[in-house]
């Protein structure tokens, strides 16, 4: 990957259809989502698209999907696909796979094959959506491992579009997605890098409070258009947490076009900028080695 060349790194896109047409979440969440983000006229692009997508923006992109097959009976698009269509674009695409983590040591034993054996470079949780709240102890031999491992956790934090407008929200449970629940996770696995994926809203103060304590906290900014974001996090992007604020875009429901359009019009200091966009993430991903 030639970082020099590259404009951004995208550290939130959705691999959202695998190779035989198998889509990442049910059909009435996905509708909802659409619904939620008016994002109607969006396809699910595939993986080899998302790669050319990107590589004509000169940006590279961290790609995953969501695995909740416990809570949603869903099947998930399976890690390793991702992982093996990622590689054919290592200058664009960075892997990161999803373990529901009710699969317990099962789970973890597939974690350490992923990364050892496929080049997964980091992970994704959506508590909301697989059911379980981060400090729950079943995901904790998860998190050894990941902690082991050296590569980042990446939590869905705040309200989620998934579910939105479905009667009982499809069963999805808002409250294990606040960011306090993530705090018992750096406290008790103190190596462990995490991101506290979106504007955690409405725990935007719950987020930058974590983020600032613990010092391998990150925020992603995903989610949202920059134009939306609440003050104080614009705030703390440009003072205390400009080295731990990653650019993000949840593509494809919102496209880094858009996102990176309202980005240059926010009150963002200069220097900061480069950071936020690409320098936050190659430190993070550990794209430039030891």
């Amino acid at each position: 990957m030639n970082l020099d060349s590259l404009v951004a790194i995208d550290v939130h896109t959705h691999a959202e259809v695998s190779k035989d047409g198998h889509g990442s979440l049910s059909p009435h969440l996905l509708g909802a989502s659409a619904d939620y983000f008016k994002a109607h006229d969006h396809r699910q692009p595939t993986i080899p698209e998302m790669a050319a997508y990107y590589a004509e923006r000169h940006m590279a992109a961290v790609v995953f999907t969501v695995d909740a097959e416990h809570a949603t009976g869903h099947p998930r698009i399976a890690n390793e696909e991702i992982a093996e269509s990622c590689a054919e674009f290592p200058d664009v695409l960075i892997p990161f796979a999803s373990v529901d983590p009710w699969k317990g040591r099962a789970g973890a034993h597939e974690a350490r094959r992923l990364v050892e054996r496929h080049g997964v470079r980091g992970f994704k949780f959506h508590p909301s959506i697989q059911g379980f709240a981060p400090n729950d102890s079943l995901a904790y031999p998860l998190y050894e491992v990941i902690e082991e491992l050296g590569v980042p956790a990446l939590f869905h934090t705040g309200q989620t579009g998934i579910g939105a407008g479905v009667p009982g929200g499809g069963g999805i449970r808002l409250k294990y997605s606040d960011p306090m629940l993530v705090d018992d996770v750096a406290v008790d696995f103190p190596e462990l890098r995490i991101i506290l994926a979106h504007p955690s809203f409405p725990w935007q103060d719950e987020a930058l409070a974590v983020a600032t304590h613990k010092p391998y906290v990150y925020i992603d900014l995903s989610g949202w258009s920059p134009k939306y974001f609440p003050p104080q996090l614009v705030r703390y992007a440009n003072s205390l947490l400009q080295d731990k604020v990653l650019f993000g875009s949840d593509y494809p429901v919102i496209t880094p076009d858009r996102w990176l359009a309202d980005f240059a019009k926010l009150e963002i200091k200069p220097e900061v900028r480069p950071k936020i966009l690409k320098h936050n993430a190659i430190r993070l991903l550990g794209l430039e080695g030891p």
